[in-house]
């Protein structure tokens, strides 16, 4: 029988992701004493020590933990499920939030059987708004699923999809949030090339995306249906429009995400050379 685990969760490497997710467990009423960290530097440790008041330890015990989260960047993978492999028995859930790296990489390198959970998530975790995609590996059943939901409900919202959707996923959400940063950027530029001082462009903008997402989110209407609400005959926005689709906005915006995903697949195909 295996050893009874000590704490409920483990997060692997608590960088910004890993934070997010550790104060979001403790939001939703996890007790830090079911808590544990991993992380290398001595000052970032007493950091989030004195600020959630878990208990910042080494690899091996946080293998002891029923549900391993690794938030480490994808070339420090390897690394750490080297150090943690030979501690990690096979009755624990461990949930991958990094981009390129496939389940089938971490199952390669545990115990057999592990269950591993494939999460790909995105910075709005920061602010309990991320969208986050869940896929299961070989070994994870309804319950690993269910649980790994519960992880990141607090911070967002979530969703089911197969493994093999997650680099689209990657190239839609999970590098989603620099488009729209990106596009606030232009539009507060061609608000101060109209006049506008920078502040009142950038307030403007913000206050206009928050108010056009909760539309898209709450309405159930198409978005074209909700753009076409405000696209008055011979008006201003159809002239603004008009000059997007002259200079292939659309277009450029189906390459990118194209090129996006075709990177996700470049770094899990490297993951795999790495087995």
């Amino acid at each position: 029988m295996a050893p009874t685990a000590s704490r409920r969760v483990a997060v692997l490497g608590a960088g910004k992701m890993g934070e997010a997710l550790l104060s979001g467990m403790l939001r939703s009423g996890t007790a830090a004493g079911d808590l544990a960290v991993t992380v290398r530097r001595p000052e970032r440790a007493a950091t989030l020590r004195e600020r959630y008041g878990v208990d910042v330890v080494g690899t091996q015990e946080a293998a002891a933990a029923d549900t391993l989260i690794v938030t480490v960047k994808p070339q420090d993978m390897g690394a750490l499920l080297a150090e943690l492999a030979p501690h990690c028995p096979p009755d624990r859930l461990v949930v991958t939030a990094a981009a390129g790296i496939t389940t089938s990489f971490l199952e390669a390198r545990l115990a057999a059987g592990t269950p591993v959970v494939r999460v790909m998530s995105n910075t709005p975790v920061l602010v309990d708004e991320a969208m986050s995609a869940i896929s299961a590996g070989a070994h994870a059943a309804e319950e690993h699923l269910v649980r790994t939901e519960a992880i990141f409900s607090p911070v967002g919202r979530t969703i089911r999809v197969p493994e093999a959707q997650q680099d689209a996923v990657t190239a839609l959400s999970g590098s989603g949030p620099a488009y729209f940063f990106y596009l606030v950027e232009a539009m507060t530029d061609a608000g101060i090339l109209l006049g506008l001082p920078r502040q009142v462009a950038h307030d403007l903008i913000v206050q206009t995306a928050i108010g056009s997402a909760v539309m898209l989110r709450d309405s159930g209407e198409r978005p074209a249906t909700l753009r076409e609400a405000v696209t008055s005959p011979a008006g201003t926005t159809i002239n603004a429009i008009r000059e997007m689709e002259n200079h292939g906005v659309r277009a450029a915006m189906l390459s990118a995400l194209e090129a996006a995903r075709d990177r996700g697949r470049e770094l899990a195909a490297g993951g795999e050379d790495k087995q």
